[in-house]
């Protein structure tokens, strides 16, 4: 006889086609009820999700309701936590999914009590392969899931160990059959026997003969589901009508019985194979706006904001880590799956497009406080800027530095080579009230430019220095557009040109025509999924000239343009008088200071449901490709899917994958590097790399798709449904692109690929301290001058690191006087940690508990060290 462990929960999206404040609405009566219900029967357990926001956000409705929440949690009947907000596992950065538990665990432990630690993601559409990793920064040794699995070739059993790349492991338990495996809702419970006979037993002999299991899982719950009443009575039924044996448990409990096992076989690799639930191969690119967002978001927090407050602090500027916390729950919010994922009804996107706008600006605000503050601290003058690096190794190279200044005549001090790349002007303004001691008078504010220089600047690391300016005899060089024959732009051997509507590209050892292409194809999916229309084929969209910007003579970026008409409805692709739409497209091509291709497209989207992609030809024979994810590379191979794949999968297991920042085209000694700004989504076919821009669609949900047979996802067929039209997420109009080529002919390293990024991603932060723009950052203004300033040098450097990936560097989330610094080991070769380095800090794991540590970080792994100020 098997025993099934039967777990009450209920699942939580906090958005889908409903927002989060419907979400709440429905919080208000089924977490009373849950409360109620656990009180009056003691042997009862719950489970809320694993997502502690939505418990904070229930809370804050019912304050009465926190001692009832702590009672209970400390009798190990309700269960709350680890994470803040069930997240994507695909496209968030691993800083975002690492914080996630970090905010989770220590929000549920102030608040509520011990948290649920178990990495139960029940929902998310396919996990990546480092998943095991991440959990093991937090003290988790364990996953409980749905999606992804396959069990005749990957694991052939519902629990086994997952090994992440680092080779640490976690206990998997997979419930096949989904987290409503065991739904025993009012329905089932008035029908028990047949529930019984046609659900329950076959999904426990199912889990029990998938490897030899005598204990099985069985969740018991959906979406927004209440508790099970009476839950005692309720199990006293079912095992008088069952052939197995059922037990009140939970997810920790069964996680235990796991714990004692030898037996569970081992699998490495990523969980996103539909087999048993769909995963939604292609939802990398719908709603690709999102995406960009998050991508952004998260770079702002971790390579500006964060490195600034532990700057700050150390020079005498404190700014709380509340703010930095309620900054990172704004994005956790945007990175719940269906959220991240775009499978949302537009009324919830323009939610999250408005919590990004929020973040943001607690974001800016946070920067303009400590830069404004620094520079008052330092005495700066209108001549002066001050500029930060936000990295702990020292720089030298291009950056951008911004300036309000009355005269395009600038001498600098310390920023060589200066060029403008913008420039505002600001024409003189008459009548101008001025507060001064003397009470209100008037004046004229003479013209101004608002300019942005690039010019190259050595800086210390992780800190800032001072330069100054002064006013020039002539104007600053600037960028001009020409157009001239040739239409060619080079950085030592290699070249990039536009010929005859082709973009080339050439060094020493290659010539390639049609390196770079955009390509269109309609989409007859929605938002969970791309899928082909039959009878459309995937079309080059043509460029039909070009220019050249030039500084003082000197070609530096090349333009081309070009314009297209597509069918303007997905019905127009296949009909036979199709009406058409024109869309125009500018690319700018050039080359850093490095010789990396930086490019810029931007796209004027005027037609409806297709996908746009970048088609690369590396010219590359027998390549493999290797895709950066999170903390680690990981090889994919084109598998053979066969014409009768739906008796397998329920849905296509197309050769599309996931990668986080870049992705690569490897010989034997050469390679082509993609590295993308929020680009989440390839396909490797014909000795080509295609790269996913936007997928657009116009239904949340559709049935019947190419490739993903049957009822569509999103509930809109189900009964009682309706179709959902999602406008927004066609992408109408404006919509950038910004990725970088890297062409080496050398052997593909994956630290030296890591570096590259890291570097290609640094920011440019700067400061003057000026009076003829205050609303240049928007906090200017209100910031005040105080007494007192603390006396800070005009170079200052906190730490440096030489060659390691440094992921984050920020304030400590539990000591006011450290801070926390993280390093990557993206690479398979196990990296040392300086002496020096590790004889002032302490090895702690991410929520800051010492570990003993060999001075070493393992393959695929990563360390964290917290440092004192």
């Amino acid at each position: 006889m098997t025993q099934t462990n039967l777990v009450n929960h209920t699942h939580w999206d906090r958005e889908w086609y409903f927002t989060t404040m419907d979400a709440l609405v429905l919080s208000d009566q089924l977490f009373t009820e849950v409360l109620d219900e656990l009180e009056k029967h003691p042997e009862a357990n719950f489970c809320l999700d694993g997502q502690i926001s939505v418990v904070d956000e229930y809370v804050e409705i019912h304050p009465e309701a926190k001692k009832r929440i702590q009672r209970l949690v400390k009798e190990g009947r309700l269960f709350v936590g680890p994470w803040y907000t069930q997240t994507d596992a695909l496209i968030p950065d691993t800083e975002s999914i690492l914080r996630n538990l970090i905010i989770g665990i220590n929000d549920t432990r102030e608040k509520y009590g011990q948290p649920m630690m178990v990495g139960y993601l029940p929902d998310t559409f396919g996990f990546n392969a480092q998943l095991p990793t991440i959990l093991h920064q937090v003290g988790i040794d364990n996953f409980v899931f749905w999606r992804g699995t396959n069990f005749r070739t990957q694991m052939n059993s519902v629990y086994f160990k997952w090994q992440g790349l680092s080779g640490k492991d976690v206990y998997a338990a997979n419930f096949p059959f989904g987290y409503f495996t065991a739904q025993i809702d009012v329905e089932s419970k008035k029908n028990l026997k047949e529930f019984v006979d046609k659900r329950f037993d076959p999904a426990a002999d199912f889990e029990a003969t998938h490897a030899k299991n005598t204990d099985v899982l069985m969740p018991s719950g959906i979406d927004q589901m209440n508790i099970i009443k009476n839950i005692h009575q309720t199990i006293s039924d079912l095992n008088k009508l069952s052939k197995n044996h059922t037990v009140i448990s939970s997810y920790p409990k069964f996680i235990d019985k796991l714990r004692q096992r030898t037996d569970l076989p081992t699998y490495q690799g990523e969980l996103r194979l539909p087999t048993y639930a769909r995963v939604h191969r292609t939802i990398g690119s719908v709603r690709h706006q999102i995406k960009t967002d998050n991508f952004y978001l998260e770079q702002k927090i971790l390579r500006r904001v964060e490195p600034l407050m532990v700057i700050a602090h150390k020079n005498g500027l404190n700014i709380g880590n509340g703010l930095l916390i309620k900054l990172w729950k704004k994005l956790l919010e945007c990175q719940a799956h269906d959220t991240l994922g775009g499978s949302v009804s537009d009324n919830v996107a323009v939610d999250i497009k408005h919590r990004f706008k929020e973040a943001n600006e607690i974001a800016d605000g946070i920067e303009n406080m400590i830069k404004k503050k620094l520079a008052e601290f330092l005495n700066l003058g209108d001549h002066d800027v001050l500029v930060f690096n936000t990295d702990p190794f020292k720089f030298n190279g291009k950056k951008i530095i911004s300036l309000t200044t009355s005269s395009k005549n600038i001498e600098f001090d310390g920023l060589e080579q200066p060029v403008i790349i913008e420039s505002k002007h600001y024409p003189v303004r008459h009548h101008i009230l001025m507060m001064t001691p003397r009470g209100q008078e008037y004046t004229d504010e003479p013209e101004y430019y608002e300019l942005k220089f690039e010019g190259n600047i050595e800086l210390p690391a992780l800190g800032y220095k001072v330069i100054h300016f002064n006013k020039g005899k002539q104007p600053a060089a600037e960028l001009l557009i020409n157009s001239n024959k040739e239409n060619e732009i080079q950085f030592e051997n290699q070249r990039l040109n536009f010929v005859n509507g082709t973009i080339n590209y050439s060094n020493q050892e290659c010539q390639i025509t049609d390196a770079i292409q955009l390509v269109d194809s309609g989409n007859d999916g929605d938002t969970y999924d791309y899928s082909p229309l039959s009878g459309d084929h995937e079309r080059a969209l043509d460029f039909q000239n070009a220019q050249v910007e030039e500084i003082n003579g000197k070609v530096a970026v090349l333009i081309v343009k070009g314009t297209s008409k597509l069918p303007l409805h997905l019905e127009d692709r296949v009909a036979t008088t199709p009406q058409y739409q024109a869309v125009s497209y500018t690319l700018r091509l050039s080359f850093d200071e490095q010789g990396l291709i930086e490019g810029k497209l931007d796209f004027d989207n005027q037609v409806y449901s297709h996908r746009l992609r970048l088609k690369l030809n590396p010219q590359i024979k027998n390549a493999k490709t290797i895709a950066h994810i999170q903390d680690g590379f990981v090889q994919t191979t084109n598998h053979k899917i066969s014409d009768d794949w739906e008796k397998e999968f329920v849905e296509k297991p197309v050769n599309i994958y996931s990668f986080d920042k870049t992705v690569s085209i490897v010989g034997e000694n050469k390679h082509m590097t993609f590295l993308g700004k929020g680009m989440k989504e390839y396909e490797a076919k014909n000795n080509s790399l295609y790269v996913t821009l936007m997928a657009t669609t116009g239904q949340l949900g559709k049935p019947n798709l190419a490739w993903r047979p049957g009822r569509a996802s999103g509930d809109t067929t189900n009964q009682g449904h309706v179709m959902m039209a999602t406008p927004l997420a066609e992408e109408l109009g404006h919509n950038r692109f910004e990725f970088a080529l890297s062409f080496a002919e050398k052997k593909f390293l994956e630290h030296k690929t890591s570096m590259l990024t890291h570097r290609w991603l640094s920011p440019s932060i700067s400061y003057q301290m000026q009076k003829l723009n205050l609303f240049i950052n928007r906090l200017d203004n209100k910031i005040w001058p105080t007494e007192d300033n603390p006396v800070i040098p005009d170079s200052f450097s906190l730490l440096e690191i030489q060659n390691l990936l440094v992921a984050a560097v920020y304030p400590s989330y539990l000591d006011a006087d450290a801070y926390i610094v993280r390093i990557q080991n993206p690479t398979k070769q196990i990296v040392k940690i300086p002496e020096d380095l590790l004889s002032k800090a302490d090895v702690v794991n991410a929520l800051e508990e010492p570990i003993q540590s060999d001075g070493t970080i393992g393959k695929y792994d990563m360390t964290t060290l917290k440092l004192k100020y």
